[in-house]
């Protein structure tokens, strides 16, 4: 149940957000253990004034192109799986959008199922034991 806000910069088509959020997509259910109809994105668009980032902290060098995916997740991932999945965003990111990978970075934040509200005012729960949603009321 993953929900990712993206930061990219502005003025960038339609085709083009909708391809990243694919590529994200894609990358969430082949490295992440994410169901295929499990897909909440935000992108944002940021003009370069609005846009504040090192362009050589930890990476090679990043240029305007330069993409934020953060993604809050309610289980914890392997490091193996978030391995995974870095490696193949960024290079599908590549491949499909001509991306740099040092232009990709993302971050990742896990919390409880109980943080999460999907709708109705229903607090989201998993039960311990079958992994299973709790019912409610």
């Amino acid at each position: 149940m993953p929900f990712t806000r993206i930061a990219i910069p502005s003025g960038k088509p339609a085709a083009f957000q909708q391809q990243l959020s694919r590529i994200l997509h894609h990358n969430l259910v082949t490295h992440f253990g994410v169901p295929a109809d499990d897909c909440f994105q935000l992108i944002d668009q940021y003009d370069a004034d609005s846009r504040v980032f090192d362009r050589h902290y930890l990476t090679g060098t990043r240029s305007d192109e330069f993409v934020l995916f953060q993604i809050t997740a309610g289980r914890p991932r392997s490091t193996d799986q978030k391995w995974a999945l870095y490696q193949g965003l960024a290079k599908q990111l590549h491949d499909d959008l001509g991306l740099s990978p040092d232009d990709v970075m993302v971050v990742i934040q896990f919390t409880a199922s109980e943080d999460w509200s999907f709708g109705g005012g229903r607090m989201f729960e998993l039960d311990a034991n079958t992994a299973e949603q709790r019912p409610q009321g």
